[in-house]
């Protein structure tokens, strides 16, 4: 096993130069782009479209089930495929082998699934996709602890927020032009995302077995003492408090973005001949336009002045203050309004998180593993955040509520970051 420390590593990190960190965070953006377009066109129409036809009758109830159990598995493999990658040391690098059997593992699950004959089957199929698209996007996320220097982290995580951004929008469009044909709309996705992996394999470098940092917690333990350390990244306190504020973040943000078109539908009226989708897909546009822009200004803005929390601050005040809006204007312009701050403040917050917790990781050589525990503060909230929204409109009798629920969420996230000390 090398000997190498983190200090000594650390300038390989940078040794690429200005073009290689340019190419590497462009190949970045391509590959996390196909990611989530798979993400959002599947999950938003072609899976639901698949569903319907099996029972048409029961279709909410099938899709809630199909995507909760999935989310699980995304949620569990996402830390495991992050602890496979770290114990990897090969000549072609310990990312890219898992990054390029995922991304095919992928491909062929969603082939098959367009040709899923039963409810079961389908299930089974999209919880095997998930489970290898998550080992990818523990892999991919890693890399930037791995070779982009501290001080360009914003700059890392404004690209991840903003391909993220583009992806949903990108996939929601690409899928619906496969809604009768949905073996290949599955295909199309499995396929850009190895079209997107090979992009990111070929044109960047992942260090050899020989270049990087010791093994991390339980390296010489087997794979028993890898699965023990999963846990051990929640006793670091920076760790612990950034990965409480991604989740009370996450969650007052979906809790009412998982209900709009219930909000647009039962809470305030629409303009005659405006439908409820029609107008989530306003909202959305208004969404991903200010996350894109604020992500973008605020990820290099941060890495300038060299301070992350403070973004993090305001961007849980500017959510808190959106998700107020509807509460004393309950109008599509009131929907709008908040549609496009809350936007701006998950930008602002997507540009320096994701600079934060790849700067609060306790080992180097365990960052895909607790990347991966960390997702869950992303996956976790998206599978409960449903469930407390309903039990909120139904408890207190209207989406009001929701809306105060969320803005004190947003608070939590944003103090939370306050208790991070071995950041600015």
């Amino acid at each position: 096993m090398s000997t190498r420390t983190d200090a000594s590593w650390a300038p390989r990190q940078a040794g690429t130069g200005r073009s290689g960190l340019r190419r590497f965070l462009g190949m970045y953006a391509v590959g996390n782009l196909a990611l989530y377009a798979l993400y959002l066109g599947v999950v938003q129409i072609l899976l639901p479209t698949q569903v319907e036809a099996f029972d048409p009758a029961n279709k909410e109830m099938n899709l809630a089930v199909v995507t909760g159990v999935s989310a699980v598995f995304a949620t569990l493999f996402n830390p495991i495929g992050g602890m496979l990658s770290d114990r990897t040391r090969t000549r072609w690098g310990r990312r890219n082998p898992w990054m390029i059997g995922a991304a095919a593992g992928t491909l062929l699950l969603l082939s098959l699934l367009g040709f899923a004959p039963a409810l079961w089957l389908l299930a089974v199929g999209w919880c095997a996709a998930q489970a290898m698209a998550n080992v990818y996007q523990a892999a991919i996320t890693a890399t930037v602890p791995d070779r982009v220097p501290e001080k360009r982290r914003g700059s890392a995580s404004a690209v991840m927020g903003i391909a993220q951004s583009l992806g949903m929008v990108a996939g929601s469009l690409l899928a619906a032009r496969f809604v009768g044909n949905l073996e290949l709309g599955y295909a199309l996705f499995g396929g850009l995302l190895v079209v997107a992996c090979l992009l990111f394999v070929g044109l960047t470098r992942d260090p050899r077995g020989d270049e990087l940092p010791p093994r991390g917690t339980g390296a010489g333990g087997g794979l028993s003492a890898q699965f023990k350390g999963f846990g051990l990244a929640l006793r670091n306190r920076d760790f612990t408090w950034a990965f409480t504020s991604r989740a009370f973040m996450m969650m007052g943000f979906f809790a009412v973005m998982g209900y709009q078109l219930y909000i647009l539908t039962d809470y305030i009226t629409l303009p005659e001949g405006l439908a409820a989708p029609d107008a989530v897909g306003l909202l959305t546009l208004a969404n991903t336009a200010c996350t894109v822009v604020c992500t973008a200004v605020i990820g290099p803005l941060s890495d300038r002045i060299g301070r992350r929390r403070p973004f993090v601050l305001i961007a849980g005040a500017i959510a808190a203050a959106a998700t107020l809006v509807p509460v004393f204007l309950p109008t599509l312009t009131g929907m709008l309004v908040w549609a496009a701050i809350a936007g701006a403040g998950f930008g602002v917050f997507m540009a320096a998180d994701h600079a934060i917790v790849t700067l609060v990781l306790p080992a180097r050589g365990d960052a895909a593993r607790d990347l991966g525990v960390l997702n869950i503060a992303n996956a976790g909230p998206q599978i409960i955040a449903p469930f407390v929204a309903g039990g909120i409109v139904i408890a207190f009798g209207g989406y009001m509520y929701l809306f105060l629920v969320g803005a004190v969420l947003s608070l939590i996230g944003a103090m939370a970051i306050t208790r991070v000390r071995g950041v600015a």
